[in-house]
């Protein structure tokens, strides 16, 4: 299933790449960036630049990385996406409004990384660059991702417009809020912190009402140095205005901590 996961996702990325990122010249980072960039500049074949980068950088990575199952999978989302922007190069394009073309180009990417990410894949690239810079330089995997699409971003700026590196900026951003989106899911959960004088009758209510368990956790007031327990519990965000009825019914003076919890897992929430 892993390997379905990495074969789909590829396929969803090479898509969005033909339909929206290369004939809009969007040059939103990653060896597609510099395709695109190269496609335009001297008409080479993006698929045969995405090989021509991806592989020596897939032969550094499992040197340098290590890790026989993850040189497999890595191995087949990089040789598996060029290849389906090679058999899709003469698809029409969707769209030839360049920030259209970054807002679903990016959905498109971001959707297909997404899944390819929920199988413990990957597609190379970049991302091996980065994660070889990492761990030879000490920068954080995240920063040397940065600097990585930033120098492709300025390039394109550089070559085609300002406006054209500003849409890839945009198209960036949408790839990585759809890959959270993608791997953590629609779903939003409220994490509550009740601090009450009446946690016994509120801990009571939580479990019968609204059929939530909690965690009680030992705390200390800051100004009386007194023992006060903290009542932790998560709920759906359907029920949070319920338990908040419920905690404000028991105890007005109540004071509640509410944050959103993005991803919980365990029984009553999502497994995995």
């Amino acid at each position: 299933m892993e390997y379905i996961n990495t074969l789909i996702g590829a396929a969803f990325v090479a898509l969005a790449f033909n339909l929206f990122l290369l004939p809009n010249q969007i040059a939103s980072g990653g060896v597609s960036g510099i395709s695109i960039i190269l496609a335009n500049v001297l008409g080479w074949e993006p698929a045969f630049v995405q090989w021509a980068f991806n592989i020596p950088l897939f032969i550094a990575g499992v040197m340098l990385l290590g890790g026989r199952q993850y040189g497999l999978k890595t191995l087949v989302g990089t040789a598996f996406l060029p290849f389906v922007v090679y058999l899709t190069n003469d698809l029409e394009p969707w769209t030839t409004d360049p920030l259209l073309a970054a807002l679903f180009g990016g959905i498109g990417a971001g959707l297909g990384l997404g899944i390819v990410f929920r199988g413990k894949g990957s597609t190379g690239g970049t991302d091996l660059a980065a994660q070889i810079f990492n761990k030879y330089t000490g920068f954080s995997l995240g920063t040397s991702i940065a600097a990585i699409d930033g120098i492709i971003v300025l390039a394109a700026a550089a070559i085609f417009d300002i406006e054209r590196g500003l849409y890839a900026l945009i198209g960036l951003y949408v790839t990585s809020k759809t890959i959270d989106l993608v791997q953590v899911g629609l779903g939003r959960s409220k994490m509550t912190l009740v601090i009450t004088s009446k946690q016994e009758e509120v801990r009571e209510a939580i479990l019968n009402k609204i059929d939530r368990g909690m965690t009680k956790l030992t705390a200390y007031g800051g100004y009386t140095d007194q023992e006060r327990p903290i009542l932790m519990c998560v709920v759906d965000q359907t029920e949070f205005t319920k338990l908040k009825q419920v905690v404000k019914t028991i105890d007005p003076s109540a004071f509640v901590i509410v944050t959103d919890a993005s991803e919980v897992l365990g029984e009553g929430f999502k497994r995995e």
